[in-house]
């Protein structure tokens, strides 16, 4: 239930359009979101606590929410202009988003100025210059800047061009540079030579070599040999790169095709970028926040934050899901286009497979990026010498033992083990706990419990003489990291006291700001932002609680289908078991065959009949 104060701000919430800030009780920011009536949509969040909660993540949220702030707009696109920019800013952790804190770098041609120069930015400015991009990594915007240069030798000195200096610099003589300052190109020419980069770098290469072409057959006619020699190196340098792009579309239109692909911690979005109908270019974008959202959320939440900062809106964009409010996206969009926008999910054809293919892309990608860091040992050595640094423990922590604890309102409830050794996970170590002795909700006895039984059995095994049956039960892990804050820590440390295992280390990670606190100290530990250390610590826990998690919703989904066999009343347990071990799920036995569900061992054809008419 939520608290008598926020059933005060609920009252107070006005029916209009705009942005909701949602609170914890230390003031944090935890979830930002607009709506058409704020009333009804923050009011749904607490409607939804009371009913059958399938989702881990709203439960969660609805539970911390201590205070709601509101801000009205005078339309629902302006609520989403102000949403992009407030997830942008706080980044609240409950909200689906794009990674990290930086900025995606674009290119800037800064058609202002008489000369205009391509610079590398990480902020878009309304000061009269192009901006191409947001591109995921400066290393492709060298490259593609070194590709320009080559074709196009535009000017990277900050000098100022009078055209009358005495010497050019080196990148005239090699050909890297049109040598204004010398007074070798007019400041037309050079312009115009700036007009056919920024058509190269909207796809538009046709167009550029079209009139390459005319120019080099006048400069033939005029006997300017030298200079039509130059236009046809320049011609078939961009004829290379053409050949490497593949016509993916008969229309000939702009499109950008995003699709996703995801594990339980985050996902990676996948941009194709279509202009005149060539794949021109590729982008990839890992999203956080995702657990337990469906596509079309993270979708959408790509869309808005994307677009946000995108420099150019295509004409059409390719969807692999539909969009949560695409009306009013799409008016959006059109307002940053200036003319029409489509948004569509393919059903069939060439477009179809384009979304197919950045989904592919997506996996290859998602599944390169986790094997990286895996692979990376000596990441893995620093990081554990970072941990060992910080926490001050006896040595680095060559086994790391990993604790968390999944329940809704108590039901169900479950605790996952997860294992990493010398920084790699060691899933043949991982172990599940049902909770058997904690009625309702009381997390601090669940993962007593969980820790209890693990280490009974630990010290039981190591007592046997011989070796262990089970090396994972008997092995002592160098750091145990449960999922929770300081009351967590505390608890954990008390059940290893208790077993006489107090020499084994205990670390609290807290969600909040990713804080480390070790038992009876109430100020937290900070690892610092983007090291090694904390983005170990990160991938452990949301380890633990993935494999929570996904037991959780097994048993869940067991219950269901128990459930519905409780029902009929000529299945009794042995029945019901039987059932479940031949099929599987309630779904595979609803579509067997009234012979297929009497061959069970202990069904008769009545009781298969019976099943078949009520299910």
């Amino acid at each position: 239930m939520p608290s008598q104060s926020v059933l005060e701000q609920l009252k107070s919430l006005p029916s209009k359009p705009g942005v909701y800030l949602m609170r914890d009780a230390a003031g944090e920011i935890i979830y930002v979101g607009k709506a058409l009536n704020l009333r009804n949509r923050v009011r749904s969040y607490f409607h939804a606590q009371g009913a059958s909660i399938t989702s881990p993540k709203l439960h969660q949220l609805a539970s911390q929410i201590a205070q709601i702030d509101f801000i009205v707009t005078s339309s629902e696109v302006e609520a989403l202009i102000l949403e992009c920019n407030l997830i942008k800013k706080h980044r609240p952790r409950f909200n689906v988003r794009l990674k990290d804190d930086k900025r995606y770098p674009y290119i800037k041609i800064t058609l202002q100025e008489d000369y205009p120069r391509l610079i590398i930015t990480r902020r878009m400015l309304d000061d009269g210059s192009r901006y191409f991009g947001p591109y995921t990594s400066v290393k492709a915007v060298h490259q593609t800047l070194d590709v320009l240069r080559r074709i196009f030798p535009y000017l990277t000195c900050k000098r100022e061009i009078t055209g009358r200096d005495k010497r050019a610099c080196l990148y005239y003589h090699i050909g890297r540079c049109a040598g204004p300052c010398i007074g070798a190109i007019s400041k037309e020419d050079y312009q115009a030579l700036v007009e056919q980069i920024c058509l190269f770098l909207e796809g538009k290469q046709e167009r550029i070599v079209a009139e390459l072409r005319d120019r080099m057959r006048k400069a033939a006619d005029d006997l300017q040999y030298e200079a039509a020699a130059r236009l046809r190196d320049q011609i078939q340098a961009i004829e290379k790169v053409m050949e490497r792009q593949k016509v993916v579309s008969s229309t000939g239109e702009d499109q950008d095709v995003i699709a996703l692909a995801r594990d339980d911690r985050e996902a990676c979005v996948q941009v194709l970028i279509i202009r005149q109908g060539k794949l021109i270019g590729s982008e990839y974008f890992i999203m956080t926040g995702t657990q337990d959202e469906e596509t079309q959320e993270i979708i959408t939440a790509f869309v808005k934050q994307f677009y946000d900062e995108a420099a150019y809106v295509p004409k059409e964009i390719l969807l692999q899901s539909e969009v949560d409010g695409a009306p009013i996206i799409r008016s959006w969009l059109q307002s940053k286009r200036g003319n029409q926008v489509i948004l569509r999910v393919p059903k069939r054809g060439a477009d179809k497979e384009l979304v197919q293919m950045a989904a592919e892309n997506a996996a290859e990608t998602l599944a390169h990026l986790k094997a990286q860091w895996e692979a990376d040992q000596n990441r893995h050595v620093a990081a554990l010498n970072d941990l060992q640094e910080h926490l001050r423990l006896p040595i680095p922590p060559a086994r790391i033992e990993c604790y968390d604890i999944s329940n809704i309102q108590g039901a169900l409830a479950t605790g996952s083990m997860v294992v990493f050794v010398k920084g790699v996970a060691r899933k043949s170590d991982y172990r599940r706990f049902r909770i058997k002795t904690v009625p309702g909700a009381n997390d601090y006895a669940m993962l007593q419990e969980v820790l209890r039984r693990r280490f009974r059995r630990a010290l039981q095994m190591r007592e046997e003489i011989g070796p262990a049956k089970d090396a994972a039960w008997a092995a002592l892990p160098d750091l145990i990291i449960v999922d929770g804050g300081l009351g967590q820590a505390n608890a954990a440390h008390d059940v290893m006291t208790e077993l006489g295992l107090d020499q084994v280390p205990v670390v609290g990670l807290a969600k909040q700001n990713e804080e480390l606190f070790l038992p009876a100290q109430s100020k937290p530990i900070l690892l610092p932002r983007g090291s090694d250390a904390l983005h170990l610590v990160q991938r452990i826990r949301d380890e633990a609680h993935r494999f929570a998690i996904g037991y959780h919703r097994q048993l869940r989904r067991k219950s269901a289908v128990a459930s519905a066999l409780e029902e009929i009343p000529c299945i009794g347990p042995k029945r019901r078991r039987a059932l479940l071990k031949r099929f599987g799920s309630l779904e595979a036995i609803r579509e067997a065959s009234v012979e297929e569900l009497a061959s069970v061992e202990g069904m008769s054809r009545e009781a298969a009949e019976r099943v078949k008419e009520l299910l």
